[in-house]
């Protein structure tokens, strides 16, 4: 494939410069170069049976310029002086590339988590055979990935989170990421790495930011200047570890998206995944579970909402190795407007992991007659002896049987639709665990309704989210 497809930028080139800037080593120059290998030779779309269900064409990946390493990749001494949100046991906030926030709260300084770059993890020895442990050799992305590649290839700056053996954390680690600035591109990474037995929650937050310009946003996609953001999640845990990651995408409307996650588990490690998408125009989400321990297990809740002409590409692969592991795999969406979806999943079962109990569903609600979604739920079994493989999907209208029962019970047509299609999406919503970032996301969700029906926005900070501001 050519540039067309990709960032024109994904040369050698550009991977030997920003590896200088950044002054790293040579074995992860040596990774970006593997990764610029990659991002040439693999098509698009590397499942056969999914080629016909991804549309690049609403993405423009000529008009975007990828931004270059500020700050050598460090913390800038102006961003340590920040706010913790309440709750939360780090901070780290990124707006086009540059570190603007980090903040820990005493627990996590005390018990040696680190938050921080790529860049500060390098000069400290130990930090960075962790760091190298996690990434070299490509094994935190997958290899057929091919966007996730452009990230291992082009990052400018890459997040690092590290949680040591035993530690348990009582709040979530924020990261968050906004792009403001049209035709660029942030290229990043983020690695979290989880020690033995230790326990500790993640919040992403994919935002846009007060400089979308307000007439290319209502004037929609085909009018505006898109800006792009490309990221990962590449997560390792240890034997015994539990994490909770939340992320929650709002990009503003003139923003393309793409994002790649992956998690290898070790022993008796529990993983969970609540995943929320509401806005950008276009936006592709990967997620690969890789469950190599035994008693491994991974439960996932991902959701999108959908309006006007937006775009939204969920895949999902989840790969059993280590006996006796679990998978619990949920996707839903709500679309309205000329809103599509592809919504697909596939469940891979080896020969070595007897005693498999795994699950995938996916659900589309169409609230318009334009609207459209398509799910592929899919089974690749190898093992027979497994406790469960199973998958279900479906896409449909709402449910005009429990509108009338609504009804029956005192809220109007539309309080009934709207109600049904916010419970619809609630599993997801009540897991994220900032009750702030909570609630402005059921505000925001509730802003997509008002925004195809019509009425008033119910709830706190309705004014600020109707003015299209949603940022923390």
């Amino acid at each position: 494939m050519t540039g067309t497809h990709l960032l024109a930028a994904a040369t050698e080139a550009t991977a030997r410069q920003l590896s200088h800037d950044l002054e790293e080593p040579a074995w992860l120059l040596d990774e970006r170069l593997d990764g610029v290998r990659l991002v040439a030779e693999l098509p698009d779309e590397s499942n056969t049976l999914w080629t016909t269900y991804l549309d690049l064409r609403p993405v423009r990946f000529g008009e975007v310029t990828p931004h270059a390493a500020v700050d050598g990749g460090r913390v800038p001494a102006a961003a340590e002086d920040v706010p913790l949100p309440e709750g939360a046991a780090a901070l780290i906030s990124i707006v086009d590339g540059r570190v603007t926030g980090r903040v820990r709260s005493r627990q996590a300084a005390d018990a040696g988590v680190f938050v921080g770059t790529f860049a500060e993890a390098l000069t400290e020895p130990r930090l960075a055979t962790i760091l190298r442990s996690a990434i070299e050799g490509g094994r935190s992305i997958a290899p057929v990935d091919r966007f996730g590649q452009v990230s291992r290839a082009l990052a400018s700056i890459g997040v690092f989170v590290h949680v040591p053996d035993g530690v348990e954390l009582s709040g979530p680690v924020v990261v968050r990421w906004s792009v403001a600035e049209p035709a660029r591109a942030v290229v990043s990474r983020t690695v979290v790495v989880l020690g033995e037995r230790a326990r500790a929650g993640l919040l992403e937050e994919l935002e846009g930011s007060d400089t979308d310009i307000p007439a290319v946003a209502t004037a929609g996609m085909e009018a505006g200047i898109q800006s792009q953001w490309w990221g990962t999640s590449e997560v390792v845990l240890g034997d015994g570890s539990a994490l909770d990651v939340a992320g929650l995408q709002d990009f503003g409307p003139e923003t393309v998206g793409f994002v790649s996650r992956t998690a290898t588990s070790g022993r008796d490690a529990a993983l969970t995944w609540a995943l929320a998408h509401v806005g950008g125009a276009w936006s592709k989400s990967r997620i690969d579970n890789h469950l190599l321990g035994q008693g491994s297990s991974v439960h996932q809740a991902e959701i999108a909402f959908g309006g006007a002409s937006q775009v939204f590409d969920l895949s999902s692969y989840t790969h059993h190795v280590g006996t006796d592991t679990t998978g619990d795999l949920l996707s839903k969406g709500v679309f309205q407007d000329r809103a599509r979806a592809y919504i697909k999943g596939l469940i891979r079962i080896d020969r070595s992991a007897h005693g498999t109990d795994s699950y995938l569903g996916e659900f589309g609600m169409l609230l318009a007659k334009k609207a459209r979604s398509v799910t592929i739920p899919s089974l690749e079994i190898d093992q027979p002896d497994v406790r469960r493989a199973s998958h279900a999907s479906s896409v449909a209208p709402i449910d005009e049987s429990q509108v009338f029962y609504a009804m029956t019970r005192g809220l109007s047509q539309d309080e009934a639709r709207k109600a049904i299609t916010l419970a619809f999406l609630e599993p997801v919503v009540a897991r994220i665990p900032l009750p702030d970032v909570q609630e402005r996301l059921r505000e925001r969700l509730e802003v997509k309704w008002v925004e195809a029906h019509g009425g008033a926005v119910e709830g706190a900070g309705s004014e600020r989210l109707l003015t299209g501001s949603s940022a923390a």
